[in-house]
């Protein structure tokens, strides 16, 4: 009796077998992703039966179908592990599979240099080689000069008037294995499953994010009354060469809509506000127009469209906050109260977290209505992006139905594939791991609550590791929600280092405006800024010159710009996945590098040491991985600080020294000698 080949609800093994294939998010099911140029490492483990050679060929096939076969290595013989690095020339939905086969010519060569030096089964073994070059002559492409190597070698193994070693050499010679390892010789090749591979443009990895609330860039108050004038979109337009100056590449506006009127909180979140108090720009709606709309204070859209332009103009693209949630007197409300959850004594259910309530907000409900809904939110984004927006924030993207989110950003980028999408998801980590699968490009992350070395080695490690395939971290020291213990109680040393350690563990991280003027007192019980922003108008006083304005020393502006400047001149700093940590003695130091290939063959290596405590300053030994720094067992090198600009002569072993009395971070690039 013949036992079936295929078992029923099994894919089939394959004659050589290809396991485990990665990067495959949920076993194909969602996308690996990538940046134009961004390498990955591609992995399967292949093996087969006996002793016969098997290999191993990555297949990547480019969004116009057009398929590239790649050479993959062996990394630990005997444990049947296969790899290759490549990257994607352009943004699209690529794909790869990994194929195993059968190697003749690995069999062979294996096979023949044994026998051969044994004398046992020479002349046997010699026929097969020649037979074996010539049908690589037969069935593969080479070109004539190819063709006439292989003849010759063919020739060469049957000439018995020469010694066996030497007829043997002319099969195992380098040009030869050089040949058949370019085009080789394949049998019973068998194909992994097909995985998506989705292809983005860099900005969706690596970028230096700048938050402001519009309506608080020229924002003044009157000293006699205490009345406030609003910003506008002009005046926000006159902060944009500051910003653009400290080098950030994504400016990103808070909500820009009509601010509701009903429940509308007051200052560091009361009940009470006043007939002047602007209200959170997070209460969305009013009888002026909903997510559609400009709030009136701002401006119009030509006013909005002329920030767009000049953002541009300066090298930021614009992002824009997205929060799919209501005020009270949102027109949203009245011409559908079947999108909100209703109590039952008939009033519609506010936001809660808890302890905290929103009294000013109402959220969506998905269930009642969720094709009304879905075609609601879609053309709302279409406003946005018509007039000039690539990027969303997505505010609290973890309340809503991760369902709804796969749809919207799969719609959207059918016809605007540039379209980038931030989750501000501080939430479970099954949520933010699933919604950075189903399309959102980064994701807010828990950074600013790793703040020991060991916690942040291993969370880093976690976000570099598997992770990396489909979730984008973005580093925030603060935001306008959350300052954490940390931050207010730090000083400067702690601002400099989560700025610094965000802007080199992290592609992309963020600075909400005023991180410069260090910001750091609490509402008393929140982890949040006293006279939060998002219940008042701020006045920084950035100009040097005004009243109450900034002295020099004063703020950490230059401290950003310098930490841009290393980004933009460092390319190994823009990818998450070579993170590589060293070890060191002193727990509360860390120490990390990236290294990055560049297409001339050089490589660009940066070393990061950090102080982890504000509050003192440390000496301890590190020991360097200088494998991992692309360096040669016992070689030295110079270790050019660019935060102070001084150099040392670094080992594998090296002292150091570093904290609240010196610097707590250096940025070290490698020199080679």
């Amino acid at each position: 009796m013949r036992l079936p080949r295929v078992v029923a609800g099994q894919r089939p093994i394959g004659r050589i077998p290809v396991q485990d294939v990665k990067p495959a998010v949920d076993g194909g099911r969602f996308p690996t992703k990538s940046v134009v140029h961004e390498d990955i490492v591609f992995t399967a483990t292949v093996f087969r039966e006996g002793h016969d050679a098997v290999n191993a060929t990555l297949v990547i096939v480019d969004p116009d179908g057009r398929e590239e076969p790649v050479s993959m290595t062996c990394t630990n013989p005997g444990l049947d592990l296969w790899m290759a690095e490549v990257s994607a020339d352009r943004p699209g939905q690529w794909s790869y599979r990994i194929e195993g086969w059968s190697d003749p010519y690995g069999t062979w060569s294996h096979d023949a240099e044994i026998k051969v030096a044994a004398d046992v089964d020479t002349e046997l073994m010699l026929e097969e080689g020649a037979l074996l070059m010539e049908r690589a002559v037969a069935e593969l492409r080479f070109d004539r000069s190819s063709r006439r190597a292989l003849t010759d070698a063919a020739a060469t193994l049957r000439d018995q008037d020469l010694a066996a070693a030497t007829r043997l050499d002319a099969g195992l010679a380098e040009g030869v294995r050089c040949l058949l390892h370019h085009q080789p010789l394949r049998d019973m090749v068998s194909p992994s499953a097909t995985y998506p591979w989705l292809v983005e443009r860099e900005l969706a990895l690596t970028g230096a994010w700048y938050e402001i609330f519009p309506r608080s860039e020229g924002a003044k108050q009157d000293p006699k009354t205490g009345d406030w004038t609003t910003g506008t979109f002009r005046t926000a337009m006159e902060r944009l060469p500051a910003i653009a100056d400290m080098g950030f590449d994504v400016l990103y506006l808070t909500p820009v809509h009509p601010i509701g009127e009903v429940n509308r909180k007051g200052p560091n979140n009361t009940l009470n506000a006043g007939p002047k108090d602007p209200g959170s720009p997070y209460a969305i709606g009013s009888k002026d127009g909903g997510h559609d709309a400009l709030h009136p204070d701002l401006g119009t859209w030509a006013d909005f469209d002329a920030l767009v332009a000049e953002s541009e103009r300066l090298g930021m693209a614009v992002a824009l906050d997205l929060a799919l949630q209501c005020a009270p007197d949102h027109p949203w409300v009245t011409e559908h109260p079947e999108w909100f959850t209703m109590r039952a004594d008939g009033t519609i259910a506010y936001a809660e977290n808890p302890p905290k309530k929103y009294q000013d907000i109402y959220p969506l409900n998905f269930d009642n209505d969720p094709d009304g809904i879905y075609a609601e939110v879609r053309r709302v984004v279409q406003v946005w992006i018509d007039h000039g927006v690539t990027i969303f924030r997505v505010d609290n993207p973890h309340t809503k139905p991760v369902e709804f989110w796969q749809w919207l950003i799969s719609d959207v980028a059918k016809a605007h594939p540039e379209v980038i999408w931030l989750a501000e998801a501080f939430t479970r980590p099954a949520m933010m791991h699933t919604l950075a699968k189903v399309g959102f490009q980064q994701s807010y992350t828990y950074y600013a609550w790793r703040n020991e070395a060991e916690e942040l080695r291993e969370y880093c490690e976690e976000l570099a590791g598997d992770a990396a395939a489909y979730m984008r971290p973005s580093f925030w020291p603060t935001t306008h929600d959350i300052l954490t213990p940390y931050m207010q109680y730090g000083g400067p040393t702690a601002w400099r280092l989560r700025a610094a350690l965000a802007a080199t563990l992290a592609p992309t991280y963020g600075i909400y405006a005023g991180y410069e003027l260090m910001e750091h007192v609490a509402r008393p019980g929140a982890e949040e800024q006293l006279n939060n922003e998002k219940y008042e108008f701020k006045d920084r006083h950035w100009e040097l010159d005004e009243p109450g304005g900034l002295r020099e020393g004063q703020s950490l502006a230059p401290y950003l710009t310098m930490l841009n400047e290393i980004r933009r001149a460092h390319p190994a700093l823009h990818w998450m996945r070579n993170l590589h940590f060293h070890e060191v003695e002193d727990e509360t130091m860390l120490v990390f590098s990236k290294r990055r290939v560049l297409p001339d063959g050089s490589d660009d290596v940066i070393i990061v040491v950090a102080a982890t405590d504000p509050h003192s300053t440390r000496e301890s030994w590190m020991h360097l991985d200088l494998e991992a720094l692309g360096l040669a067992d016992g070689e030295s090198f110079t270790a050019h600080d660019l935060v102070t600009d001084s150099s040392w002569r670094w080992s594998e072993h090296n002292w150091i020294r570093l904290g609240r009395d010196t610097e707590p971070v250096h940025i070290v690039h490698v020199r080679r000698s």
